[in-house]
């Protein structure tokens, strides 16, 4: 099997670009229509890209600031997010969020679909990691809550554990439980034919993002970053990365290159210390552009080494209110504030990225959360 090739950004081809993500996300998503303005950063000249008309009155501000931090993108905008214009721009090629039954209906290739939804199912992905001979936590596996026995949910399973939906989205659908009787209440959640998972819990601090890039016939390596959590809570990405496993997903980027996966998906692993050394243990597989990519290419695009992402919030919703005098990415010393996530800053809510040293990205946080 051939290896993954070590590459960052590279722009290739032209794009019509719809990252809406109202099609594939829960809808408790707080702001989810507004989140299709977070593409725009990893756009390029050439590219057309659909954005949700709400976003207008910040487009001024957004533009600006991406001309001043020398960040390049589109200005060839289509204020509406409706997925037929997938397929109506001779030359370019769809960039979405997640390729689903409603984009396809519109670009119509059905390998890329197929890849897509067999691997966003949590069970087909412990079951390909298996057969690849990728280590992934122990996961039992159940077409129906009705299989789960439930002499082993008094006696076999180890708590705590979690009970999770086979496909998921946004964490909908997956529960920790302490013992048998939370596993119980969980198990009464999921309607009779919902395919779901028991999986033991893995004691770590330190979980990665692998974010691969499939470019013709080529898997590249787009970035390996570093999850920042909050207990349980996942706030945000950092770069570079704390370790970088490539070598234990390849065969699975490989599969899925194989089985007609286009453009960047990304694998979630867990780093555990053991007595015999590290063990890089495989979550699952997100099929589609995620939260630490824009970041990522934003970064790639403007050579900035080491950075941090996070959501915070603002009083303010509009962007000329935010003060980045001082603070804002610096070309010169590569420092500086990022706005990557805009659209949702109607709702009081920006994603940043903080580029420099660990310590500056410290002093920078403290710094914007008390302009915000």
């Amino acid at each position: 099997m051939s290896v993954a090739i070590d590459h960052g950004y590279l722009p290739t081809g032209k794009y019509i670009i719809n990252h809406d993500i109202m099609n594939c996300t829960a809808g408790p998503v707080v702001g989810n229509y507004l989140y299709s303005g977070r593409a725009l950063g990893v756009s390029e000249p050439r590219d057309i890209i659909q954005l949700h008309p709400d976003l207008k009155p910040l487009w001024d501000d957004i533009t600006q600031h991406y001309h001043r931090i020398g960040l390049s993108h589109t200005e060839n905008v289509i204020w509406d997010i409706h997925l037929r214009e997938l397929g109506s721009h001779i030359n370019h090629h769809p960039s979405v969020f997640y390729y689903g039954p409603k984009e396809c209906r519109y670009w119509g290739d059905r390998d890329w679909l197929y890849a897509v939804e067999y691997i966003n199912s949590k069970n087909n992905f412990v079951s390909l990691a298996n057969e690849l001979g990728i280590e992934v936590p122990k996961t039992q596996i159940y077409n129906s809550v009705n299989e789960i026995n439930m002499v082993d949910v008094q006696s076999r399973f180890t708590y705590p554990c979690y009970l999770k939906s086979a496909i998921s989205v946004a964490g909908v659908g997956i529960y920790r439980c302490d013992d048998s009787f939370e596993l119980i209440e969980a198990m009464g959640r999921f309607k009779e034919g919902i395919p779901v998972q028991i999986q033991e819990e893995i004691k770590t601090t330190t979980f990665l993002n692998l974010q691969y890039r499939i470019i013709g016939n080529d898997v590249l390596r787009l970035a390996a970053s570093e999850q920042i959590l909050d207990g349980f809570a996942h706030q945000g990405n950092r770069v570079p990365a704390s370790h970088e496993p490539w070598k234990q997903l390849d065969p699975m980027a490989y599969w899925l290159k194989d089985h007609g996966m286009k453009g960047i998906f990304a694998f979630d692993v867990a780093v555990v210390q053991t007595d015999r050394g590290l063990r890089f243990i495989a979550i699952e597989c997100n099929p589609r552009f995620n939260g630490a990519t824009y970041p990522t290419m934003i970064a790639q695009k403007l050579d900035i080494p080491e950075w941090s992402s996070i959501s915070m919030h603002t009083q303010y919703s509009n962007l000329s209110d935010i003060d980045l005098s001082d603070i804002e990415f610096d070309n010169k010393t590569g420092e500086g504030v990022i706005i990557v996530n805009w659209g949702t800053a109607l709702l009081g809510k920006i994603m940043v990225l903080l580029a420099g040293s660990r310590e500056y990205q410290q002093a920078l946080e403290v710094e914007l959360a008390a302009r915000l």
